[in-house]
């Protein structure tokens, strides 16, 4: 008897706890601005109802040997190299060879890359020793869709090939070949049938499809209609993904939201926003774009600050790897955007793995390996002193 008693006080204190206190049991929910996922504000009904199932095909859809996984991959699903939409980890960094010279193929097999694991009963690939080859780790997707949405003539507003205004900063695009289902856009603009890439450590991505279809092909083995062959025995094999899912997902990035500055109005942030300036940081990495219209009415007209300018830059022999992918050279690296840089750890295990392939543990040891035409930057930076160093880092860690 009293055992039950002390049971029905335990359940009426708990009743009571969940109806006077439920701010102590029920955990507050992240502001937005500490979150990359989510949508673009002002989607439509029907455009919300596309982006949740792009959101389920990328980030919950697992695939298996059943549902066509391998048997050479790299990954099992999408979200396994972006968790959260963040940067991914080293564990998932990815592994490109077979181009050492811009626009030259050396014909290795299994180029352009390399697949690390496989299903039961096959053998994952093994890099020949000695072969020039370059690691990605996953960047973060969000905000993707304002950067497809900028026109080609916007991008080269900010290529200076010659360095013209002797600035040592001589931003070039990336021209690649498409792929044959590409369809180009009026913002796009042909030369002797190449298009600028936007997406990619070396911008080797046209657009959105580009980038998704070949994540789904060469990071886990799954063939479309877009890129039919069979990454294992190079064979065109019927689609294991259908167009539906893959477009889908291609929405699901056109239209997730950028990331949000976190206390912009703070003093010292303002301060690491001017050091930033002064290093000019700002160069390459362009703080404001306005995109035209667009298809996707949330889109159209939208200022954002993603920090980057979607060009190719010589960043010395301490970043050349050695090869390459498309027309850049081996030492040349698209800039990437900034936006969303101290949200990384969130999806990184609690710290920075930061540069085109993890090298950098941190935002200093990151600006640090800076070169080329980021070489007066990094010069620059090793003269401020610790208390402009800290404002910086601290605006960086705000974007």
């Amino acid at each position: 008897m009293n055992t039950l008693i002390t049971w029905i006080k335990w359940i009426g204190f708990l009743g009571f706890m969940f109806v006077m206190g439920c701010d102590i049991i029920v955990p507050e929910e992240p502001a937005d601005e500490d979150l990359l996922d989510g949508p673009l504000s002002g989607l439509s009904y029907e455009e919300q109802l596309q982006f949740l199932k792009g959101d389920i095909a990328f980030n919950d859809d697992v695939f298996t040997p059943e549902t066509g996984l391998g048997p050479i991959f790299v990954a099992t699903s999408c979200g396994s190299c972006h968790p959260g939409d963040g940067k991914g980890h080293p564990s998932t960094t990815l592994t490109r060879f077979g181009q050492t010279e811009p626009n030259t193929s050396l014909g290795l097999p299994g180029a352009p890359q390399l697949q690390n694991r496989a299903i039961p009963g096959y053998q994952p690939e093994k890099l020949p020793e000695g072969t020039p080859h370059m690691k990605f780790t996953p960047p973060a997707v969000t905000g993707l869709g304002l950067l497809a949405a900028l026109t080609d003539a916007q991008i080269l507003e900010n290529a200076d090939p010659n360095d013209e205004d002797g600035d040592g900063i001589s931003g070039v695009p990336n021209y690649i070949t498409p792929p044959d289902y590409f369809i180009p856009q009026w913002y796009h603009q042909s030369q002797n049938g190449k298009y600028i890439g936007r997406f990619g450590k070396k911008a080797a991505a046209v657009d959105l499809l580009h980038q998704t279809t070949t994540a789904y092909n060469q990071d886990i083995g799954i063939t479309s209609t877009f890129e039919p062959k069979d990454v294992y025995s190079d064979l065109t094999i019927d689609p294991e993904v259908s167009d539906q899912t893959v477009r889908d997902v291609v929405f699901y990035l056109r239209t997730l939201k950028a990331p949000i500055q976190r206390k912009p109005a703070d003093p010292d942030i303002m301060h690491g926003r001017e050091v930033f300036n002064t290093l000019q940081c700002s160069s390459c990495h362009i703080p404001k774009w306005t995109t035209p219209e667009s298809d996707i009415a949330a889109l159209s007209n939208k200022t954002f600050y993603p920090y980057t300018d979607l060009l190719l830059h010589d960043m010395g022999p301490g970043l050349d790897d050695g090869a390459t992918e498309g027309s850049a050279e081996t030492y040349e690296w698209r800039t990437p955007p900034l936006w969303g840089l101290g949200l990384s750890p969130d999806s990184q295990g609690g710290k920075y793995f930061l540069m085109h392939d993890s090298r950098a543990e941190s935002i200093e040891e990151a600006i640090l390996m800076h070169g080329g035409e980021a070489q007066y930057s990094h010069e620059q930076f090793q003269l401020l002193s610790s208390e402009e160093k800290e404002a910086l880092i601290k605006f960086l860690e705000s974007l």
